[in-house]
This record gives C-alpha cells, structure tokens and sequence, in this order.
C-alpha cells in the first residue's frame, strides 16, 4: 500500500486514447510526455499464449484494418478472436491509420497491438533515454466468466501468463513491483492473483477492483472477499461519502473514465487518490 502522502495518481487510459490510437507504444509514450504517473492499458492472451495489448479480445471494427487493406467489417469483428489468432498474425492488423470516430482528437497514424514485454520494454527505454521519474503500470486482465475458454483462459492460466511476462521483466531489472498494479472486473482475477502472491509464485504488486455496476463499495468488496489496494469505480458511481467510507478501510479510490475537466476538479476536491482519462492533457495542473 502506498503511504497517505503519495502524490495524485494522473493515468493514462488505453495509454491516451483521446489523443492516439489506443493500447499502443505511440499512446503509452505520449502519455509519459503529457506527466501521466500510471500508464493504463489492457491485455489479452493469443492462441500462441502471448499476452497482448489489447482491450476487446477481437478486432474492433471502429479502428482496424486487416493485412489486406480492407477496414474490418462491424458483422465480422467479432469472429476475429485473438485468442484463436497467433500473434504474427495480430501483429499484422494496422488498429490506427482509420483513426477513432468516437476520438475526433486521435492522430491517425499506421500501428500494431503489442505485447505487454514490449509495452515495458519500449517505455521503460523512452524514459530513461529522456531522464524522466518512474511511472506504474496499471494492467487490466480483460476477463468475463461467460469467456472462460472462449476468447480467454480461465482465470488461473490467464493470470500464469501475466505474471510469467511481469517476473521476466522483473528479473531484467526492466521494472521494479511496487510500479505494478493489476486490475480487473472478474474478481476470479484479483482473487487468483492475491492466492498466487501468497503462495509466493506471483510477484507481490497492488491490487484494483474495478466496478461498473450499482451496489454499495461494501457490497462489492464482500463479493470480492479482501480487501483491495484500490477500488476503481466509474467515475458517476462515487461520492464524497463512499470516498470516506474507503478511505477508513485504508483502501484507495481511483475512478474511470474521466475526461471533463469541471469532473476532474470536483473528484479531486473530493478526496480521489487519482483518476483515469484518455486525456492527460486536460488534468494539466490538476
């Protein structure tokens, strides 16, 4: 757990989705020029077990474009599952000449899905190259039970093969843990990763419950069955008074996806440890 005096916690979602196109180097390094202290991305697994960057486990037909050069069909994204797909294969889908028409701001440029070794990797050279403060990494383990051995594993070879890419980092002297946060909506996660920490075969890092339905933080964490590093929240389900009430477990809030500036105000005033955006560049002296 980070002490009480830790600085505000600014992450990138998707790296900054706003701005470039999402879950990639480009978005993750831009994200380090605009002061983010937490890159936030997504990881899924391929048929060839690697662990990839990516938020749905298929290819998005707002932004992706297969090797032949034809946009992918909205009828057909959803039959190209990753994780029936070897990542030669996903490597050769270009996910940001199209732009996002959801993201008029995003620059269109020509790029991959990477994997998570070469998220690290990249980042961690940009900044020591350019001599700049550590940042964390918050991994999102995308996993839904109605998944589980569909366009996934199931949550403990999911979670084995994050961890197996964070411990060879780890070894590299890439990244340190304490600059590792794993996140997740299935709590079947979080609970394998906290089982796995303990048994010490995971690498110790914090852990992040991320929330978008209706019921009380209390409610959710009695699911949940611990007591998470942090509690992630979209940002219209929290309150100042859920803020205290989480605060007083020594649970921090860091909620999603906020991309407003009078919103990023009004959380800040009211006690939030950080905030997700796909807009770093609007917390600019938050």
């Amino acid at each position: 757990m980070q002490s009480d005096s830790s600085p505000f916690d600014l992450e990138g979602h998707r790296g900054c989705r706003g701005l470039m196109p999402e879950n990639t180097i480009p978005a993750f390094l831009k994200a380090i020029d605009l002061g983010v202290t937490t890159l936030e991305m997504d990881v899924v697994i391929s048929k060839d077990r690697q662990v990839v960057v990516s938020h749905e486990p298929y290819f998005n037909s707002a932004f992706s474009i297969a090797p032949n050069g034809v946009p992918v069909d909205k009828k057909e994204q959803k039959n190209l599952v990753l994780y029936e797909m070897d990542y030669d294969d996903i490597k050769g889908y270009d996910v940001g000449s199209n732009g996002n028409p959801a993201y008029p701001e995003q620059q269109k440029i020509k790029v991959y899905k990477p994997l998570l070794s070469e998220v690290i990797e990249q980042t961690e050279a940009y900044r020591k190259a350019k001599a700049l403060p550590s940042f964390s990494y918050n991994i999102e383990i995308k996993s839904e039970r109605s998944e589980y051995n569909k366009s996934q594993p199931e949550p403990e070879a999911f979670c084995d093969l994050v961890q197996a890419v964070l411990k060879k980092q780890l070894l590299a002297k890439n990244i340190d843990p304490t600059h590792i946060v794993i996140q997740s909506f299935d709590f079947a996660i979080l609970n394998q990763w906290k089982k796995g920490m303990q048994a010490g075969k995971y690498p110790t890092v914090r852990l992040s419950a991320l929330v978008e339905n209706l019921r009380s933080p209390e409610k959710n964490l009695n699911d949940l069955g611990f007591k998470p590093d942090i509690y992630s929240p979209h940002f219209r389900l929290i309150s100042q008074d859920k803020i205290t009430r989480l605060h007083q477990q020594g649970i921090k809030i860091i909620p999603w996806t906020v991309n407003q500036r009078d919103d990023m105000e009004r959380l800040k005033s009211w006690g939030v440890d950080g905030l997700i955006t796909d807009y770093p560049d609007r917390a600019n002296g938050l």
